[in-house]
């Protein structure tokens, strides 16, 4: 599927945080990594799962002269779970200088009853976010927040509807604190899905019939998890806000204006996290 997104042309109230006055832009040169920390909506997933595909998986195709993506997210992730697993460690001893660290969670975080991934939004997710800028920022590294991407959910007339309650509030709010970047995910994809309606949102979703693809032989109906359709298109809306911001230089980010067609994504072997 193939759709020209004439959507880029969002305000820049919706994209988040207020265009920062110096960009955080990477030493000239050597091309940066964006090292993406999440949760399954952006995790990168194995051939036999796909046209299951994460934001992260997609994102380098909307980076260019050398950028790269190396995406750490995992399927399940809270801020706290990913942190105690290490996972963040591992993160902070690979990123250099110049290098982007996006933290994207909120997805499992509002899991009340599982204490491993639980954090209260107003308290233990900002105090657990935080240790992801501190981490960035004392490794001369760039952090940018985001809020988790909306899920495939309507009202009765049609309306998208948000599902993730305090989560995206506090994360703007921690932003506004620390003066860090903010691409407001949770936004923008909810403006998304409203301009295309419950219908066709189901092809940016992992919506397939019996019979459709190999690796569902029985069909799926999922309304978190995208097809690389809709990864494409959502990474395309943090590209755009990475570089509308001034986050990333405008020289590195490509392409946000192509129909870029769902073999653009590739999946590994195996999932790299």
């Amino acid at each position: 599927m193939i759709i020209r997104r004439s959507f880029l042309a969002a305000s820049a109230a919706v994209l988040g945080a207020p265009l920062i006055a110096t960009p955080a832009w990477a030493s000239p040169g050597r091309a940066p990594r964006v090292f993406v920390t999440g949760d399954s909506t952006a995790s990168t997933y194995a051939t036999r799962e796909a046209p299951r595909a994460g934001w992260g998986q997609a994102l380098e195709l909307f980076l260019g002269h050398g950028a790269t993506v190396d995406n750490r997210a995992l399927s399940g992730a809270s801020s706290k779970s990913f942190a105690d697993l290490g996972l963040l460690d591992g993160v902070l001893a690979d990123i250099r200088p110049g290098d982007y660290l996006l933290a994207s969670f909120g997805h499992n975080d509002s899991k009340s009853a599982d204490p491993a991934r639980y954090t209260e939004p107003w308290s233990t997710y900002q105090e657990q976010l935080t240790v992801y800028l501190d981490g960035a920022r004392e490794r001369g590294a760039h952090p940018v927040l985001v809020t988790s991407v909306e899920r495939r959910r309507f009202t009765s007339d049609g309306a998208p509807r948000e599902s993730h309650r305090d989560y995206p509030a506090a994360m703007r709010a921690l932003a506004d604190r620390e003066g860090v970047p903010l691409v407001d995910l949770t936004a923008l994809s909810l403006e998304l899905w409203g301009e295309l309606g419950p219908e066709a949102t189901k092809g940016h979703f992992l919506w397939l019939d019996p019979g459709a693809h190999t690796n569902y032989p029985d069909g799926v109906q999922d309304n978190t998890h995208f097809q690389a359709h809709g990864a494409i298109e959502v990474a395309r809306l943090v590209a755009a806000a990475l570089k509308r911001q001034r986050v990333l230089p405008p020289y590195l980010v490509r392409r946000l204006g192509d129909d870029l067609p769902d073999s653009a994504v590739t999946w590994p072997d195996q999932r790299p996290v």
